[in-house]
């Protein structure tokens, strides 16, 4: 027999027990249901259907592919495939669809709070980088940004809707009194890891006297967040740079934001000093990482199997083709944090008081300064 190009040799298997291979089983079977459902609601995302069957109300088949613009009797069989999942209702003498209101918040209504309808996007610009992924694992080495497509980048960007227009501002900046009041009075804003430019540009419309710039080693992840920046009405007050800060930050600043990039770049304990010594007396810097402990055994569950399964596909090989250490998603615990701060030169990392599934957020200062007192503290 041969599997992926390899002989194996045929032996007979170990003995099992049998009920607990029987419950694995089903829970393969519940996993594979699910993947599947992910595809489908990919499709539901990408052709509009959601957002068609929750502004009509209960649909047929013929009555949402013709809302839609699209194919009856492909609508019908993608209906039919979601209704088997849970995620439809079905009223068997009308045959007519519906999506309940609660199912609507993460799948209709883009740039809600819980709109979940970009990590679908994600997904399929993960799979364009599949053949090379394997490649990786037989050869080793990493995979570049540039065997993603724009899926990958403007799933990224939508996931990220839910924490920045709804979270940034309203809770996150909101702990932080003497941070708040800095913005407010106006101060000098840098973002490391920009991509499409939607943390600045929700802080510049909150803080209009506060001035920003984003950097990003990414061209057309600049190109974008300018073209959403001029698009927002902030451009006056917002720029972005292609640029590898790596290498060295051109600007001084007030606040220093770094939203789950710290992990992927090349000398996280370099790039913190760097940093440093850019803030502005009474500076600050906002770090945002994923969620997760140092020991893997105490990484469990569905979050933390979402995120090792987007290191394997995207943050590790695009780190180790970046010249990095390949930490993975959740190669930046706090404990990890922690000592790359102190470094660094950091006085105080203090985790603040905000609740996430996915991100951990740290406020991280050199030196204790007025009004931190007002700050939270463990």
């Amino acid at each position: 027999m041969v599997v992926s190009g390899t002989p194996m040799v045929a032996q007979a298997p170990p003995a099992i027990d049998v009920a607990k291979a029987q419950a694995f089983m089903g829970r393969l079977l519940g996993d594979l249901s699910g993947a599947m459902t992910c595809w489908m609601c990919l499709l539901g995302d990408r052709l509009g259907l959601f957002r068609a069957l929750a502004t009509r109300g209960p649909s047929t088949s013929a009555e949402l592919a013709t809302s839609a613009a699209l194919d009856e009797r492909y609508t019908r069989e993608w209906l039919a495939a979601l209704a088997a999942a849970g995620y439809l209702g079905y009223e068997p003498d009308a045959q007519r669809y519906s999506l309940p209101p609660e199912h609507a918040a993460a799948l209709a209504w883009d740039g809600t709070p819980m709109f979940i309808g970009g990590a679908y996007q994600q997904l399929a610009g993960l799979a364009e980088a599949l053949e090379a992924i394997v490649r990786a694992f037989r050869t080793g080495g990493g995979v570049p940004e540039s065997a993603y497509g724009q899926d990958l980048r403007e799933g990224m960007d939508r996931i990220s809707a839910s924490w920045f227009d709804h979270l940034l501002v309203q809770q996150w900046i909101a702990s932080l009194p003497h941070l708040q009041a800095q913005l407010v009075r106006g101060a000098q804003v840098g973002d490391i890891g920009c991509g499409g430019g939607r943390a600045l540009i929700n802080l510049a419309r909150a803080f209009p006297q506060s001035r920003f710039v984003g950097f990003d080693t990414s061209a057309p992840a600049v190109a974008r967040a300018t073209d959403n920046a001029r698009a927002a009405g902030v451009d006056d007050r917002v720029s972005f740079e292609q640029r590898d800060a790596i290498e060295g930050l051109p600007y001084r600043f007030d606040v220093v934001t770094l939203f789950d990039v710290l992990h992927d770049v090349r000398r996280p304990d370099h790039l913190l000093a760097l940093v440093r010594a850019a803030l502005l007396p009474g500076g600050s810097v906002l770090i945002g990482e994923s969620r997760c402990a140092e020991a893997v055994e105490a990484n469990v569950g569905p979050v933390s199997s979402i995120l090792y399964a987007t290191s394997v596909l995207y943050c590790l090989p695009t780190a180790l083709a970046n010249g990095a250490a390949g930490l993975g998603t959740l190669g930046m615990p706090e404990s990890r944090l922690r000592r790359l701060c102190e470094a660094a030169g950091f006085v105080t990392c203090k985790r603040l008081p905000v609740e996430h599934p996915f991100m951990a957020l740290y406020q991280v200062t050199p030196a204790t300064h007025s009004g931190t007192n007002n700050e939270h503290t463990e």
